[in-house]
């Protein structure tokens, strides 16, 4: 048996899909037997206990005046992972999110040494797409995700991205590793209390809604509730907004405009919200950009059909016209003709919620994607560092 490695993950704390990504390959990780350690400002949003196996290391910063608002968080990271590296002598530090924790890796792997870990870096999509692309942190950015020992994506789109935004060869090693779902934790169970206790009038055929995200401009929340109202006027229902952001005001003022506010439950951050997405009857997912949509394949995986964008990665996650259905970007009219085809037919949605678990189960199982990180982690280990 091979022994047990010991690994570092830095990721943001936040109400989102990269953040949630890491924690479940670092609890997949201990629960395996390896020293998994978490290493950010504040826990991530899903590790709501340390399991044997797992510690959280809290970078801080400087209170020094001259150096507020200097953004020195990148360097205050670089030196906790040194420190941890060096207490806990770790194999790999695998960082989700180019910006900036792919540059602070590859700081402290300068200090580091010889003694230094391997570094792997996941791009999770806006560290590409956006943010890592913009002038003021593009060569930067590329210098890390080229100085990384390996590096992944959840989908093919962004591999491809990646090697187009940053002018990288094609012969460039990207490894695909699809984002994953627990699929016992997320699985269909229509129990429509659990809606109720959002909607107490809430009729008994009455379809429900839903939309999950950290309510980004990215996300377009307006036509969330653009789509939401076309439905309404023709077919009776009501709308789930699981999240928070800025975008969750300017829905809020439409919905009063229209009249709907209270057909809406604005339930903000949760973490154990799978009962109203397991109950609710159609995801939407509209964004104007996503690198694969994780809060989508955990719909699917609760059975619940995805009416989104046809972009970005999203048509690797959803099948159109098999366990979902897929729309021009923007095209409010088409995503409600697709949702209403599904409420209108009942027989047509339990084909579609049937499919959506199946494909869900088949290709996005959590256990084979931690398989592949362990065998990524096993290669790097015993293999030479590429730099």
């Amino acid at each position: 048996m091979s022994p047990p490695l010991s690994i570092a993950i830095t990721c943001f704390s936040t109400f989102g899909g990269s953040g949630m990504v890491a924690t479940g390959i670092g609890l997949g990780m201990a629960e395996r037997g390896h020293r998994v350690h978490f290493i950010a400002r504040e826990p991530p949003a899903r590790l709501d206990s340390l399991p044997r196996g797992v510690t959280f290391h809290e970078v801080t910063e400087s209170d020094y005046p001259a150096l507020q608002r200097s953004g020195t968080y990148p360097i205050a990271l670089a030196s906790k992972m040194i420190e941890v590296a060096n207490t806990e002598r770790l194999d790999v530090l695998h960082v989700h999110y180019a910006v900036p924790h792919a540059t602070a890796a590859w700081m402290a792997r300068e200090v580091l040494g010889e003694r230094a870990p391997r570094i792997v870096t996941t791009l999770h999509g806006t560290d590409t797409t956006l943010v890592g692309v913009h002038p003021s942190y593009l060569p930067m950015t590329r210098f890390s995700i080229l100085r990384s020992d390996a590096v992944t994506t959840p989908s093919a789109f962004l591999r491809d991205a990646t090697w187009s935004g940053f002018g990288l060869p094609e012969s460039f090693p990207i490894e695909v590793i699809a984002n994953f779902v627990d699929t016992e934790r997320y699985a269909p169970a229509r129990e429509r209390a659990h809606l109720r206790a959002l909607f107490p009038d809430l009729g008994e055929h009455e379809p429900v809604l839903i939309h999950v995200s950290n309510f980004r401009p990215v996300k377009r929340i307006t036509d969330v509730v653009a789509v939401f109202a076309e439905v309404h006027r023709q077919l009776p229902c009501r709308l789930v907004m699981v999240g928070d952001g800025p975008e969750r005001a300017p829905a809020e003022r439409m919905l009063r405009e229209l009249g709907l506010a209270h057909r809406v439950a604005f339930p903000g951050k949760q973490d154990r919200f799978m009962e109203v997405l397991a109950a609710s009857d159609v995801f939407l997912l509209p964004s104007e950009q996503e690198s694969f949509g994780l809060a989508a394949l955990e719909a699917l995986s609760c059975g619940v059909p995805v009416v989104a964008s046809d972009v970005g990665g999203i048509p690797e996650v959803v099948r159109h016209g098999d366990t979902g259905l897929l729309a021009p970007l923007g095209d409010v009219r088409a995503m409600a003709g697709h949702v209403l085809g599904l409420l209108r037919d009942a027989a047509r949605w339990k084909e579609f919620s049937i499919r959506a678990r199946a494909d869900v189960v088949e290709r996005f199982r959590m256990k084979p994607a931690i398989d592949r990180y362990e065998a990524l982690y096993r290669r790097l280990v015993s293999g030479a560092p590429r730099r």
